[in-house]
């Protein structure tokens, strides 16, 4: 066995959810959540399928971001994993959404930060261990960094 990290590509002012599913048809059931849950959202989806012809299955409705979710699917190379790649929308909107999907299996990672998935490679092919997600902390929340939060979350619509 290898074990490997892979990182994927963050589109330019956009995020990607990473996760496994376990049936063909989550490639529409998450374009079904994607443009339900979200008006005017733009999005990519890529499903590596792990049976059968054992294609990578692609929808959505941004020609760049189904390019960036293609990649990414196709560097993690893990069976019934997808990659959704969306702007114009966060992860916050559509998480809960994903997850009521009855094949969505787990999500690994919605993030805008950089990204490395950590994958073993068998005989068989490529599983995903896990996620590194962004940096590991410098250090403990002051007073200055709880009034950045507090403001940022403001400025960008989610706290009153």
């Amino acid at each position: 066995m290898e074990i490997k990290a892979v990182r994927l590509e963050i589109p330019e002012n956009g995020n990607i959810i990473v996760g496994q599913s376990h049936f063909v048809k989550t490639v529409e059931d998450l374009y079904e959540a994607m443009v339900n849950t979200v008006p005017g959202i733009k999005f990519g989806i890529a499903f590596n399928e792990a049976s059968g012809a054992c294609l990578t299955r692609v929808d959505g409705n941004d020609d760049g971001l189904k390019a960036n979710a293609t990649q990414n699917a196709l560097l993690i190379a893990a069976g019934h994993v997808f990659v959704v790649a969306m702007r114009d929308g966060f992860p916050i909107n559509v998480l809960g959404r994903i997850r009521e999907i009855p094949e969505i299996c787990s999500i690994f990672c919605a993030t805008a930060n950089p990204v490395e998935m950590i994958l073993a490679e068998t005989e068989q092919g490529c599983g995903v261990l896990g996620v590194v997600d962004g940096s590991s902390p410098r250090g403990v929340e002051d007073v200055a960094g709880l009034e950045w939060r507090h403001g940022f979350l403001r400025k960008i619509g989610y706290k009153r």
